[in-house]
């Protein structure tokens, strides 16, 4: 077959994984040593890999266990470290390499080596969608999804599939969403929640319902107004996306404000360095002492990646305990605290909208704060069910969506 001629991907070798990799762009010849091989493709990419990494990554069944894709390899266990003794491109596109000193010939798929080209990554560990920090005045509401029938579809139906893959990838570029025109029956949350992920359970809760209660065990469970802030970072690994579904909304006030903690986090490294130094550097006493539960950590403010990317923020005033930072911290941490909560103030960062019954908001509770003004509990009702989930569900989720899309790529090329 020529090299030229669209592979199938049945004529094409496994992969260590269950996605599908469409050949984009085929590869044209190779070049290879002991210890790497380099395979040139046809848009003029030059890909490296090393041959550890290769002999680490087949897909036979000496590498992984064909039923469940997970290694079952152990580098350890070869007789010396893995060389090549040859390579080549066989009839279907894929590469073929013998390793040594097994003399095992082992083939790998030209897609899901384009897609796994280390050597032209600089970061591996990029978001799936590009973040965009915005202030109230770039982006004045949520954006906005028309779900009205959705939960009627199957979960795997091209409308949910399509409407999921929207609200997903807004939430990890823009850190929130709003569905709207949603039934307003109590446990449609958890059914909306579940097309995601698992929910996480806090002691609030699986579903936890935010309205003002006699004997509240939460600010939030009250009328009176709430400061910017961010859920539970008094845990450990605080959830990651906050889920909330307006069942009614009839009170005067009790406007919702929310705000993205990375722009109002990057303004402080731009205009207050030393400030924003000290945040990613003290750790804060985060506390919720209730009457039955007591949880408590100690955690920057603010955290960043290896790469000094923004990954966390945790802002809550009403949830710190006492500071019990190194003596000659404790000044400095205030004061950076006071520049933080400052910009907290600026109106530019706050954009400001009202829940309308059926409305159901999701946001990256380590990014965005969230606020409430007061409402006048004697005017109406106001009834918001909320839950969690992790950031991983989402990007999980989105993966899945995308692997399912390339599968139908690749259904079309066998086609």
């Amino acid at each position: 077959m020529p090299l030229d001629t669209p592979t199938t991907s049945s004529s094409l070798p496994p992969t260590p994984d269950y996605d599908a990799w469409p050949v984009e762009v085929q590869a044209s010849h190779v070049h290879f040593d002991q210890r790497q091989v380099e395979l040139h493709w046809r848009d003029g990419v030059v890909s490296r890999f090393h041959s550890v990494w290769l002999r680490e990554n087949a897909a036979d069944d000496s590498t992984i266990n064909p039923a469940t894709r997970e290694r079952i390899l152990d580098l350890s266990t070869l007789e010396a470290w893995p060389t090549i003794d040859e390579a080549y491109l066989d009839a279907q596109g894929a590469l073929c390499v013998r390793f040594a000193p097994e003399d095992k010939l082992l083939r790998f798929h030209p897609g899901w080596l384009r897609a796994n080209d280390y050597s032209n990554t600089e970061s591996p560990d990029a978001p799936l969608v590009p973040v965009t920090l915005w202030t109230g005045d770039t982006l004045a509401e949520p954006k906005s999804l028309d779900a009205s029938g959705w939960l009627d579809n199957d979960e795997a139906s091209p409308e949910v599939e399509s409407l999921l893959g929207e609200a997903l990838s807004h939430v990890m570029s823009h850190g929130l969403v709003r569905l709207q025109y949603l039934p307003t029956e109590p446990g449609t949350l958890e059914a909306i929640a579940q097309r995601i992920g698992p929910l996480r359970s806090t002691n609030f809760g699986t579903l936890f319902n935010v309205k003002a209660k006699p004997d509240p065990d939460s600010n939030a469970y009250t009328s009176i107004a709430l400061p910017p802030h961010v859920d539970l970072p008094t845990r450990e690994y605080q959830p990651g996306l906050q889920l909330l579904h307006c069942l009614e909304n009839s009170v005067e006030g009790g406007q919702a404000v929310m705000m993205d903690g990375f722009a109002i986090a990057e303004a402080l490294r731009e205009q207050y360095p030393t400030d924003f130094e000290t945040l990613t550097r003290v750790k804060w006493c985060y506390a919720n002492t209730a009457r039955v539960t007591d949880y408590v950590w100690f955690d920057p403010m603010i955290k960043l990646d290896d790469q000094g990317r923004l990954l966390e923020v945790r802002i809550a005033d009403f949830l710190r305990g006492p500071l019990m930072a190194p003596f000659d911290d404790v000044e400095p941490a205030y004061a950076a605290l006071v520049q933080l909560q400052r910009l907290l103030k600026e109106p530019r960062f706050a954009m400001r909208f009202t829940y309308r019954p059926g409305d159901l908001v999701i946001f990256d509770n380590r990014r965005l704060l969230h606020a409430r003004d007061a409402f006048e509990g004697s005017s109406g009702h106001r009834w918001l069910q909320g839950c969690y989930l992790e950031r991983d569900e989402v990007r999980s989720r989105l993966r899945m969506l995308r692997r399912a899309e390339r599968l139908r790529q690749v259904e079309g090329q066998a086609g």
